[in-house]
């Protein structure tokens, strides 16, 4: 069945028509180009004069008046780690990266509106409000350019469930796109017979010729919710176009991976992040996350397709082609929220290649055509030892010979942090108070202790994925390692929940880890060998001794590269945007912000021909105050 299926899908892909590359000053797209690489072409900001980097202009995102509205914001989970927390400003997160097309950004605010600026001035030239406290997507917008007469377009979803459409040059809503640029994408096949549950986007949909694809938002629990599916609409007038199920229905492939009837009404197994598309080929390719509940199995045994797995379909119909799982039966929320078209260079021949990672930044190549491993992958045994009832855990997950896992996988108690003795103290009594024990990679849960869990609820590798350089054929990404001390507890309905939940193995006041440095890592892996390039400690703790502050710090957000060599990349909680060496991971250049950055910056080139470095700057991860509304702009004076 899955040859015949490929058979169709490469006849459907032979029709596609090549389309043309982004304009050079362009960032057009999430990640630049369908495909994700993040990779620009211009060359004005060099490693030779990075260091004169300087803000050019400064936006504010923050209406006036709208301070006690933005304080009376729910905690996005998202941004959070799920648990809120962060201390009230007035000033309200984002994880968003503009969108830079003719001279024109592009971006959403969360404060319910989404702005389009002059690139090189940061003057407001539109904005468009939603209704009552509907926010747009977290993380940004997609642009349509139109065809067959119709005016390009700013697409976007909402946390409550709304695709938006608006046009480009004048904010407003597109008349004949839905019902007054609006399409309500709860119907009743996706709500799944939950007509109230959680359905958004927090990240921004794609485009591939006159489709925007859209992932979605679901719940992470309780199991019965909206399903995760992956749908395409009609960019002129948003009509439904095809829907690819995520958790597969009787006789689609995969359904038997679903033990009895646990697929009925499952959520989660949804693309929260980014999809990618190889527009030469035709295909799309779809990052899919963990099922619900997605730290207990007991009520879902066997591999549970599709989730923690990417997916091939034909971008035009959604018919499938290939997939791979990287996590089978997933009962630590891995998901797989990073997905990346590359090239791999082997024995004189190019091969069209996609880079995969789940939350333990294991990374694999694929080839992008057939999903087959380009680095032998074999099925390793790892713990099944629990005290859950009827938890049934894999007993082998895929790990591929090259490269080696870019993060921690395990913890033992030797590895406390002693950088002090009155750090080590303090993780001693965190190690007592919470009762934590040591892990394996791949260490299943308990109900007697808390699991010293890595990479954590943050993930070694998240949502900011990486970026791929393809002269160097080198693949760059941000790596954490912050464990969570987790644990389960039963409920009264004989299912199994978190006792602790989105908390981190640290002391929280000192955000001081308590395992030994690194914490945090930027890493070069040459996809073309496999191996290491190079990495470098990606931040500092400024609270420590002097001389004990290259420790690296977690990070959110990931990196873009440039074509003059250049990597930049803001992410980490220490207030700082960098620029390293792309081949020898050297650091260049360092600013300090008023906040951290948890988006991904981007470099265009504005209508006067200067090339600029945008981020946008609000704090506000795990716990960090959200302390800034700005949108920044550098160039070289």
């Amino acid at each position: 069945m899955k040859r015949r299926l490929l058979t169709l899908g490469v006849a459907s892909l032979a029709m596609a028509a090549a389309h043309a590359a982004p304009k050079p000053g362009d960032w057009p797209t999430y990640g630049r180009d369908p495909g994700g690489m993040r990779y620009s072409p211009l060359t004005q900001i060099a490693p030779d004069n990075v260091a004169r980097l300087k803000v050019s202009w400064t936006y504010h995102m923050r209406p006036a008046g709208a301070a006690e509205a933005a304080a009376a914001l729910p905690a996005n989970p998202e941004t959070m780690g799920g648990g809120g927390g962060f201390r009230r400003t007035g000033f309200a997160a984002s994880e968003a990266s503009p969108l830079v097309i003719d001279g024109v950004m592009y971006l959403p605010t969360p404060y319910g509106r989404v702005v389009a600026l002059d690139a090189d001035t940061g003057r407001e030239l539109w904005a468009y409000k939603m209704e009552g406290r509907d926010q747009p997507s977290t993380r940004g917008v997609e642009y349509w350019p139109g065809t067959d007469g119709a005016a390009p377009e700013i697409l976007f979803g909402t946390r409550s469930g709304k695709l938006i459409a608006l046009d480009a040059k004048t904010g407003k809503p597109v008349s004949g796109f839905g019902t007054n640029g609006i399409v309500d994408m709860k119907t009743p096949e996706v709500m799944n017979g939950a007509s109230h549950a959680p359905l958004g986007m927090s990240s921004p949909p794609i485009v591939y010729r006159n489709l925007v694809i859209t992932g979605s938002r679901v719940q992470e629990m309780p199991t019965k919710g909206a399903r995760g599916d992956v749908r395409a609409w009609d960019a002129r007038t948003g009509k439904l176009v095809w829907t690819f199920h995520s958790v597969p229905l009787p006789g689609e492939v995969g359904h038997e991976s679903w033990e009895g009837n646990s697929w009925q009404q499952r959520s989660g197994v949804n693309v929260w992040t980014f999809l990618v598309v190889d527009e030469k080929r035709g295909i799309l390719y779809m990052p899919f996350g963990a099922p619900t509940f997605d730290r207990w199995g007991g009520d879902r045994k066997g591999a549970n397709l599709f989730s923690d797995s990417i997916v091939a379909v034909d971008a035009a119909t959604g018919k499938y082609l290939w997939h791979f799982q990287t996590v089978h039966h997933d009962i630590w929320d891995l998901d797989l929220p990073s997905a990346t078209l590359v090239e791999v260079k082997r024995d004189g021949r190019t091969i069209p290649a996609i880079a995969v990672m789940n939350k333990t930044s294991i990374l694999f190549l694929l080839d992008r055509v057939t999903g087959k491993p380009l680095y032998d992958v074999t099925e390793v045994p790892v713990p099944t030892d629990t005290d859950i009832p009827g938890e049934a855990p894999w007993p082998t997950q895929p790990m591929p010979a090259a490269p080696p896992p870019l993060t921690r996988l395990s913890f033992k108690m030797s590895d406390l942090n002693d950088l002090t003795p009155d750090i080590k103290a303090r993780c001693e009594q965190i190690v007592k108070d919470m009762n934590i024990v040591e892990s394996r990679m791949f260490q299943p849960l308990r109900a007697d202790s808390a699991v010293a869990s890595f990479p954590g609820s943050l993930g070694g590798t998240d949502w900011g994925g990486g970026a791929f350089d393809p002269k160097l054929g080198y693949y760059i990404v941000n790596t954490n390692a912050l464990a969570s001390p987790e644990q389960l507890s039963q409920q009264a309905d004989g299912s199994w929940n978190m006792k602790l939940s989105y908390v981190y193995f640290w002391d929280q006041a000192k955000r001081i880890p308590c395992q030994k440095p690194p914490w945090g890592e930027l890493i070069a892996v040459d996809v073309n060998s496999g191996k290491i390039a190079w990495r470098q400690t990606l931040g500092q703790t400024d609270s420590l001794p002097e001389g004990m502050r290259d420790t690296g710090r977690p990070s959110a957000g990931g990196p873009i590269v440039t074509a003059s060599g250049l990597t930049f990349i803001g992410a980490t909680d220490d207030n700082r945007i960098r620029a390293f060496d792309t081949r020898t991971g050297k650091l260049l250049w360092s600013f300090d912000l008023p906040a951290s950055i948890y988006g991904m910056p981007v470099t265009y080139r504005g209508k006067s021909g200067r090339q600029y470095l945008a981020t946008v700057d609000t704090g506000g991860f795990a716990g960090a105050p959200v302390n800034s509304d700005a949108v920044l702009a550098f160039s070289v004076p």
